[in-house]
């Protein structure tokens, strides 16, 4: 798959006689709320396990020196906090672009932190597509992390705000925080 998945996501669902849907966030979408919502609250998916295994060049890196940002593998007990945000479907329009890196929408369903339940959309980049990295040890994808900048800024800034957006919500991410830990060890930051 291209790593321009834009026409690809346009194309997946008809949202004809849709007013409102919900859009589960894991990485960035969690901080970087630069797009209109009608209503936001913490949710959870399970069976999925965040990792920073999608290549990023065009947001935290550049196509000669990629960075890292997180995507979702299929993992069957895990559960991946992140906020949902109940949006109408013309957000998409931007949101395609934004998430175009090779990350395709799918159904999911979503856990609410009072135990209810929704449908809704999340972004994930699949294996298939060409910006995707895949498994390495966490130390390597940390210094990866801090060599790579791109349009949106340091791939370190990516990193630094989810593991804090986490702490909010209250997730222990151990792959997050474990590539945080090694990030401030490599580049002496505190703790």
């Amino acid at each position: 798959m291209p790593a321009n998945s834009i026409e690809d996501n346009r194309s997946r669902f008809n949202f004809d006689g849709i007013e409102a849907i919900w859009l589960v966030g894991y990485g960035s979408l969690i901080y970087k709320v630069d797009f209109p919502f009608l209503e936001q609250r913490p949710a959870a998916i399970r069976g999925w396990a965040r990792r920073f295994w999608q290549g990023s060049h065009d947001h935290r890196g550049t196509p000669e020196a990629p960075g890292r940002v997180v995507t979702l593998i299929e993992q069957p007990d895990a559960v991946c906090k992140g906020v949902a945000y109940r949006v109408s479907p013309n957000v998409f329009e931007y949101l395609d672009v934004r998430e175009k890196n090779g990350y395709l929408r799918f159904s999911t369903t979503m856990t609410f932190d009072d135990g209810s339940h929704a449908e809704g959309l999340v972004y994930i980049a699949t294996e298939d597509n060409e910006a995707f990295l895949g498994e390495a040890p966490e130390a390597d994808i940390a210094r990866q992390i801090a060599l790579a900048t791109g349009p949106s800024g340091p791939n370190s800034e990516y990193l630094l705000r989810l593991a804090d957006s986490l702490r909010q919500l209250g997730d222990d991410c151990s792959h997050t925080f474990a590539i945080e830990a090694c990030l401030r060890a490599e580049e002496r930051l505190p703790c």
